[in-house]
């Protein structure tokens, strides 16, 4: 299973990523094998609009069941949603320190986005 998360880094120790459409990177963790690869999400860090939406589209690519994050929009969850990838939302400082919350399993999936959209 692979988990994806927004980080500002290129590695579990780097800070969680806040945002989710326009964060700097995605961290793609394999849960059985413990491997990660960065995803670049550099086209949308200054999109004009739709960037959470692209945002998803790139991550359901890369085969992500589920993406842990700070905020995710209206328009990127229904996308995420539609692809059946579970978001949770946290406020864990690093990509480690989320992914131990993940695997102690206290995070809660999300049933909605938590903030609204930048064009709302």
């Amino acid at each position: 299973m692979k988990l994806a998360f927004t980080t500002l880094g290129e590695n579990l120790d780097s800070p969680l990523d806040p945002s989710f459409g326009r964060a700097r990177n995605f961290l793609v963790y394999d849960v059985q094998t413990q491997a990660f690869e960065i995803i670049s999400n550099k086209q949308n860090l200054d999109a004009a609009q739709g960037a959470g939406i692209q945002s998803a589209q790139l991550i359901a690519k890369a085969g992500v069941h589920a993406l842990i994050t700070g905020h995710c929009g209206p328009k990127a969850f229904r996308v995420l949603d539609a692809a059946g990838i579970k978001v949770f939302n946290t406020d864990a400082s690093t990509v480690k320190e989320a992914l131990a919350r993940y695997c102690a399993g206290t995070l809660s999936e999300a049933k909605a986005a938590n903030v609204e959209g930048h064009w709302a």
